[in-house]
C-alpha cells in the first residue's frame, strides 16, 4: 500500500500500520508528533461526542504488549531520525519532530501499566539521544489522575521534559455530561486538575463548537472561566490553556448536530481567558 503524506486533518492511526505507534502532523505542536496509542480496542471510558475514533466503545484496553510498543516505537524513531521519513510523508515546514504523545483511541491512563510504559519510553528517548531534546506528552481527560499509579506516572513524565495537557471542554456537570459524556462534579474534575499541575506542568486543552448551530451558552463560559480565576487565586501552577475548534469530522452519533464556531468568536473567547485568568492562551481554530 503506498503511503500517504500526512496532513493536520488526518491523524489516522492505522497509517503506520502498527498497533501502538502512529506518526501524525500536529497543528497544536507544529510539526511531528509520534503517538502512542495504548486503547488499540478503542475503548475509553468517555464518549465525547466530537470524537474522532471510529467503533468506540466504553471500556479500558487491553493488556500492554511492552515487547511489541517498544519495538514499534524503536522502528518509528529509526525512521524519522536515521531514515528519510520526513521527506517521504511530512509537507515541507513541518519537518521537525516535536514530541511523542500518548493520546490514541481512549483514554490513556486508564492502562494500569501507564507508569511503566513512561519508564520505556525514556529508555528508548535514551538510546536515540532524545531526552530533553522533545517533550512528552500525555494527552488526557484526567479522570484518573487521583489514581496512585497515574501519580506515578506523572512523576516519572515531568523530568522527561513531560508536560500534561488536561481536558476541559466544560465546567459544569450538565455540560461535561453533553460534551464528554462522562458523570463528573466540576469539583473532582477541579481536584485532580491540581493534582496533576503540581506534579507535572499542566495545560488545559479546551474543544469549542456550535451544537446545534448554537455556541456554548453563557452560563457555561462563565463557569469556564470561573474555575481559572480560582485556579489563579489558589496558585495552581497551570501554563496555559490551548483552545481549538473542530479540525476533523466526529465519527459519533451525534456528528450532523456539531459545527465549527466563527474564528473570530474564538479569538474573542481567547481574550476573555487572558483578561481574566492571565493564562497564556494557543489558539487552533
Amino acid at each position: 500500500m503506498p503511503e500517504k503524506t500526512l496532513t493536520t486533518r488526518n491523524h489516522d492511526r492505522d497509517n503506520a500500520g502498527m498497533t501502538y505507534v502512529y506518526p501524525v502532523v500536529s497543528r497544536r505542536a507544529g510539526g511531528v508528533s509520534v503517538g502512542i496509542n495504548l486503547n488499540p480496542n478503542n475503548a475509553c471510558n468517555w464518549r465525547c461526542i466530537y470524537c474522532q475514533v471510529p467503533n468506540l466503545s466504553r471500556g479500558g484496553p487491553p493488556p500492554v504488549n511492552f515487547a511489541l510498543l517498544e519495538a514499534e516505537l524503536r522502528h518509528m524513531l529509526a525512521d524519522i531520525v536515521r531514515g528519510d521519513f520526513m521527506a517521504r510523508q511530512v509537507p515541507a515546514g513541518m519537518r521537525r519532530l516535536n514530541d511523542i504523545a500518548l493520546s490514541g483511541n481512549g483514554e490513556p491512563t486508564s492502562a494500569e501499566e501507564f507508569a511503566e510504559v513512561i519508564t520505556l519510553i525514556d529508555r528508548v528517548l535514551a538510546e536515540f539521544k532524545l531526552l530533553g531534546q522533545i517533550k512528552l506528552v500525555l494527552i488526557t481527560n484526567g479522570s484518573l489522575v487521583h489514581k496512585t499509579y497515574v501519580q506515578e506516572g506523572l512523576q516519572r513524565l515531568r523530568p522527561l521534559n513531560g508536560e500534561v495537557w488536561f481536558k476541559l471542554d466544560r465546567a459544569t456537570r450538565e455540560g461535561i455530561r453533553q460534551i464528554n459524556n462522562a458523570e463528573l462534579e466540576p469539583e473532582r474534575v477541579y481536584s485532580n486538575l491540581k493534582i496533576a499541575a503540581q506534579l507535572c506542568p499542566t495545560w488545559l486543552q479546551t474543544c469549542l463548537f456550535a451544537l446545534d448551530d448554537a455556541a456554548p451558552s453563557q452560563a457555561e463560559l462563565d463557569a469556564y472561566l470561573n474555575l481559572l480565576v480560582r485556579a489563579g487565586a489558589e496558585d495552581l501552577p497551570l501554563r496555559g490553556v490551548l483552545l481549538y475548534g473542530l479540525a476533523r469530522p466526529s465519527l459519533q452519533p451525534e456528528a450532523t448536530r456539531l459545527s465549527v464556531l466563527p474564528e473570530a468568536w474564538l479569538t474573542d473567547f481567547a481574550r476573555q481567558i487572558q483578561d481574566r485568568s492571565g493564562l497564556p492562551v494557543k489558539l487552533s481554530p
